[in-house]
C-alpha cells in the first residue's frame, strides 16, 4: 500500500503551514498587484523550502523529487504564481544537477541556496515546446563563446542573478547543435525586459531576456558541446512532475473552496451541495484530484528511485494540467454570478489554470510524448 513516511508527512506539513500562514493571505494581493514578495520568499529560504533536491554537499537538504512534489502541492494550494516563484528555482537546479562539473555545482547550487534565483532560459519568440527549432547562437570566440538572441516568458528573469541558456552552438546539426551555458545577470550585452503581463500566475514574474554580443568564457559551458537537447529533455523529466503538483496543488484548492461555498450557498430552499448537479461536479473534482495526485507522486517516485520516467512524467503533467484547468472551471461555475467576480476565489484560480496545460511543454506535446513511448515499448 502506498504511504508516504513519517519525515515526508512532516515535510508536507510545514509547507501546509507555511501557505496557509504566509501564502494564501497575500494570493490575491499579489495577483493584482502583479508583485513577487521578497520577505514571504525568504521566510521560505529560512524554513528550507528552497531547492529541496539540492545535495548536502553542495548545502542543500538533499531531498528527493517526491518531497519536492510534496512540497510544490503545498506551495500551489496556497498560490500557484507565489509558489511558483519560490518552486521555479529548481529549474536552473536541475540544469546544473544533470549536467554541472563539481566546480559549478558549488559554485552555483550553493548561491541558489542561500540567497540567490536562477533562471531558465530555453523558450523563444519562435520556439517553445519545439526545444530544436530555437535560433540563439552561441559562436566560439577565442578561448569562449558570443551569445547572440533573445528568450521570451522567462519565469523569474526580472529576479535572477544568472541564467542556465540554452543556444545552438552548430546551426546544422539539428537537436544534436544544442548546448547549455551558464550566464551572469550583469554580463556585458545582456538585457531582461520588464515583467510581462499575464493573464494568470500574476505573482510570478516572467520577462524576456536578450543577448547581444554576451561574452561567455569556457567555463561556462554545461556538460559538452551538442549536450543541451539531451540536458533540456533530462531537465523535463525532472520538472514535469512539479508542474503536475502545481496543478494537484491548485486543485486542491479549487476543491477546498468549492466545498465550503456549496454547503454556505443555498437555493431552493437546501445547500446547493445537496443538489445532484453540483454534488457531481465535487465527486468529479475528488476523483480527477486523487488521479492526478497518484500519476504525479509516481513520476517523483520513479526519478528517486533512478528509474526512467519519462512516460510517467508526462502523462502526470498532461493529465493533472487538464485536470486542473476542468476543476477551475467547475468551481467558477459551481460560485455562479459570483465566480466571476475577483471579489471571490474563483476567478484567479480559473486564471492561474490555463498556463499549466502550456509550460515545460504543451498538453499536446505530452500527448505526443506519450505515444512515442508506448510505440517504443
Amino acid at each position: 500500500m502506498f504511504e508516504l513516511s513519517d519525515e515526508q508527512r512532516l515535510i508536507q506539513q510545514t509547507a501546509r503551514e507555511f501557505a496557509e500562514r504566509e501564502i494564501w493571505p497575500e494570493a490575491a494581493r499579489c495577483d493584482q498587484e502583479k508583485c513577487f514578495p521578497q520577505e514571504i520568499a525568504a521566510k521560505a529560504r529560512e524554513l528550507g523550502l528552497f531547492n529541496l533536491t539540492v545535495p548536502e554537499e553542495y548545502g542543500g537538504p538533499g531531498l528527493g523529487a517526491l518531497e519536492l512534489a510534496l512540497v510544490t502541492e503545498q506551495l500551489a494550494w496556497g498560490c500557484v504564481g507565489l509558489g511558483g516563484g519560490i518552486s521555479l528555482n529548481n529549474l536552473p537546479a536541475d540544469v546544473l544537477l544533470v549536467s554541472g562539473n563539481a566546480e559549478q555545482k558549488r559554485e552555483y547550487l550553493g548561491r541558489l541556496i542561500t540567497s540567490e534565483y536562477g533562471s531558465y532560459a530555453v523558450t523563444e519568440p519562435g520556439a517553445g515546446s519545439d526545444v530544436a527549432g530555437i535560433s540563439t547562437r552561441a559562436v566560439r570566440d577565442g578561448d569562449g563563446y558570443l551569445l547572440n538572441g533573445s528568450k521570451v516568458w522567462i519565469s523569474n528573469a526580472p529576479l535572477a542573478g544568472f541564467f542556465t541558456v540554452l543556444a545552438k552552438t552548430d546551426p546544422e546539426a539539428g537537436y544534436r547543435g544544442l548546448s547549455f551555458f551558464l550566464v551572469e545577470r550583469d554580463s556585458p550585452g545582456l538585457e531582461v525586459g520588464n515583467p510581462l503581463p499575464k493573464l494568470g500566475q500574476n505573482a510570478v514574474p516572467a520577462a524576456e531576456v536578450f543577448f547581444n554580443d554576451v561574452r561567455v568564457p569556457r567555463e561556462a559551458l554545461l556538460g559538452n558541446e551538442g549536450d543541451g537537447f539531451k540536458i533540456a529533455m533530462q531537465v523535463f523529466d525532472r520538472s514535469r512532475p512539479m508542474v503536475a503538483a502545481f496543478a494537484v496543488g491548485l486543485m486542491q484548492r479549487c476543491l477546498d473552496v468549492s466545498l465550503a461555498y456549496a454547503r454556505e450557498r443555498k437555493t431552493m430552499g437546501q445547500a446547493i451541495i445537496h443538489h445532484q448537479a453540483i454534488g457531481h461536479k465535487l465527486a468529479e473534482m475528488e476523483m480527477r484530484l486523487q488521479a492526478a495526485r497518484l500519476m504525479t507522486y509516481q513520476a517523483a517516485w520513479l526519478l528517486d528511485a533512478g528509474k526512467r520516467n519519462t512516460l510517467q512524467a508526462a502523462c502526470a503533467k498532461a493529465f493533472a494540467a487538464d485536470a486542473a484547468m476542468w476543476v477551475a472551471t467547475e468551481t467558477l461555475q459551481i460560485f455562479g454570478g459570483y465566480g466571476y467576480s475577483p471579489e471571490f476565489p474563483a476567478e484567479k484560480l480559473f486564471r492561474d489554470a490555463k498556463v499549466l496545460q502550456i509550460y515545460e511543454g504543451t498538453s499536446e506535446i505530452q500527448r505526443n510524448i506519450i505515444a512515442r513511448e508506448l510505440g517504443n515499448r
